[in-house]
């Protein structure tokens, strides 16, 4: 099967992630979509994340009803900082009939460089990205040599830009703002009745 990742912390998921999850699904002609929750991100060690089972919780929230989009945990079972290169990998060989398509933003790809060990990324996967807006042209000069050289691994599709982030709807609910459409009903119910991201 033709597999999409889509990592993050999805402190909380919403709405962008998954426009961005079907458009890659729809355009590249994936099979499906796999939610990847990371466990201890690296480089997010300068701010608390919620609990793993509340991110795990709205992520199952969000995505039902979708056939095509399933959640690993793989990540919140490692112990220590998870590193996207060696989720691949132990993806990669746990399912070997499976080609993989790594979904970033346009931002997150310009940044790969800093991530850790981006040629083995490249190497167990395809990156499948999305400019932030049309006029956005992706510099690959990078990918075509640091990172593994990437060469042709790295397809771009099409993606309505949603300007949201997580931090944005914690900040909005810490305030008592209204997050309704920013994520959907049944992550903002939970939200609300476990009274996350309140001072």
């Amino acid at each position: 099967m033709n597999i999409g990742i889509l990592g993050g912390t999805f402190d909380p998921v919403h709405v962008a992630h998954l426009v961005l999850a079907e458009q890659a699904r729809d355009q590249l002609a994936l099979d499906q979509v796999l939610f990847l929750p990371a466990g201890d991100p690296w480089r997010k060690g300068h701010r608390a994340i919620t609990p793993a089972q509340h991110r795990l919780a709205m992520l199952r929230l969000a995505i039902e009803g979708n056939d095509a989009f399933a959640i690993s945990d793989v990540e919140l079972r490692r112990e220590g900082p998870t590193y996207t290169a060696d989720t691949l990998e132990a993806l990669a060989g746990e399912r070997l009939d499976d080609a993989f398509w790594f979904i970033v933003g346009g931002d997150a790809l310009q940044d790969m460089p800093n991530w850790h060990e981006p040629e083995r990324i490249f190497r167990h996967a395809r990156i499948a990205t999305a400019p932030r807006d049309r006029d956005e042209r992706i510099d690959l000069a990078w990918a075509q040599g640091d990172a593994g050289k990437a060469g042709g691994r790295i397809d771009q599709f099409d993606c309505p830009m949603i300007e949201l982030s997580s931090t944005e709807i914690r900040a909005r609910a810490a305030a008592g703002r209204s997050i309704r459409y920013l994520v959907t009903d049944a992550v903002e119910r939970y939200i609300a009745e476990h009274a996350l991201y309140t001072a």
